[in-house]
């Protein structure tokens, strides 16, 4: 993506002091599916929770979510616990060594792979996408790491990416995924946002699980389309005939059960539910992708229009927005990093906007995930109406927090 980093001949270590109280996901803004609500409530009255790795029940919808996009397996190669950041810690506590990972990442996947005593070495990103690495610096990379002593053993990916929004293309994920496996590497896939697509009939979602099948392990949280965020719930999917896989997943379910990490019966109920992808369940994640990029596309445009840059939005409920251009500007309010631009921007906008800091870029580097969840009604009835709206940008809430949100970004240009 930026031209500097592309140029860099060693890998840089993410090994400064954690950056704490770190950003939620990006908000829905949408109320519960009242369908999934219900079945939550039947469940109420359970007070045990499921197993380390997760119940039966639970384990046979995701591999029946799975199966329908491609992927085969059985009961013994699936593992749930309580969100995706429990989850990723397990599979990189079984899986030991150095994590590489694209820069721009998720928020939590830097700190977590510290807190197991680990490195993680970001690698640049190319200009068409975010959420995986360039293939050639990730060669580079590995090859710095090793001859400095280091083990690289994983490469974490997100093919619909948090935070930068982008979906990467096939072939340059095929790209990256077999330079991975030339290295002796194993990819973990973070697939939380495949389902928050916003034109799925032009952009072609391809998870490297099918094109690597013996070296990839896919991760879901399901906070990312299925279930509220408020009920935490991710699965994982290991390689089906990949040699040691019985092994790693003790290790993980070790390590889940050290922690703690338990679905909770009625969470795992509704999640089942969703993974079973009802006609109610399809079609709110149908309209909530479609709403959400109708204001994503709009937020962009306000971003560019002030001279700003940003990769046109493709998934989920965000957008990544580089400053940069406005440095000068934002110098003359205080703001000369992304700490202090994500403190500038979440008073100006009313709603959270986390610094690229968070995320691994530089600190001095202006960048911001803006989210679209906030532009969708301040109460839940307003979020309703966004939902069910044939023209939702036309509703006066949506057109007024879209206001707000580009006189924030046009008094900067």
């Amino acid at each position: 993506m930026h031209g500097s980093e592309r140029k860099r001949t060693h890998p840089v270590r993410q090994d400064r002091g954690p950056v704490r109280y770190g950003p939620p996901a990006p908000d829905p803004g949408l109320p519960a599916l009242p369908e999934l609500v219900a079945v939550l409530a039947a469940s109420a009255g359970r007070t045990l929770a499921e197993p380390p790795g997760g119940g039966g029940a639970l384990r046979e919808a995701a591999l029946a979510y799975w199966r329908r996009r491609g992927l085969h397996g059985g009961p013994e190669d699936v593992v749930a616990a309580p969100g995706a950041p429990p989850l990723l810690f397990a599979l990189m506590a079984a899986y030991g060594g150095d994590v590489l990972m694209p820069r721009p990442c998720p928020a939590t996947w830097i700190p977590q792979a510290r807190l197991l005593g680990g490195t993680a070495y970001p690698v640049p990103t190319p200009a068409e996408c975010g959420g995986v690495p360039d293939p050639y610096a990730l060669l580079e990379t590995v090859r710095r790491v090793r001859a400095e002593g280091g083990r690289p053993r994983l490469l974490l990916l997100s093919v619909a990416d948090d935070p930068t929004a982008t979906v990467a293309p096939p072939e340059l994920l095929r790209e990256v995924c077999e330079a991975a496996v030339a290295e002796g590497l194993h990819i973990v896939s973070d697939e939380t946002w495949r389902d928050t697509v916003h034109r799925p009939l032009d952009t072609l979602l391809v998870s490297p699980a099918e094109m690597c099948p013996d070296d990839v392990t896919v991760l879901t949280d399901l906070a990312g389309a299925l279930v509220p965020a408020a009920w935490p719930v991710a699965v994982a999917r290991f390689p089906p005939s990949a040699g040691g896989r019985a092994g790693r997943r003790a290790r993980v379910l070790d390590v889940l059960t050290a922690l703690g990490a338990l679905v909770a019966e009625p969470v795992a109920r509704a999640a089942a539910h969703a993974l079973g992808e009802p006609g109610a369940v399809t079609d709110r994640v149908r309209r909530a992708a479609a709403v959400h990029a109708g204001v994503a596309l709009a937020a962009h445009r306000a971003v560019l229009t002030a001279g700003a840059l940003a990769r046109p939005p493709q998934a989920g409920r965000h957008l990544y927005a580089d400053l940069g251009p406005l440095r000068s500007r934002l110098a003359d309010r205080g703001v000369t990093d992304s700490m202090e631009l994500e403190e500038y921007l979440t008073g100006r906008l009313g709603a959270p906007a986390p610094g690229g800091h968070r995320f691994g870029d530089e600190l001095g580097a202006l960048r911001v995930r803006l989210g679209t969840g906030a532009l969708l009604g301040a109460t839940p009835e307003e979020r309703a109406g966004s939902l069910t709206a044939v023209e939702p940008l036309r509703l006066p809430h949506v057109a007024q927090a879209l206001s707000m949100f580009a006189a924030a970004f046009e008094e900067l240009g």
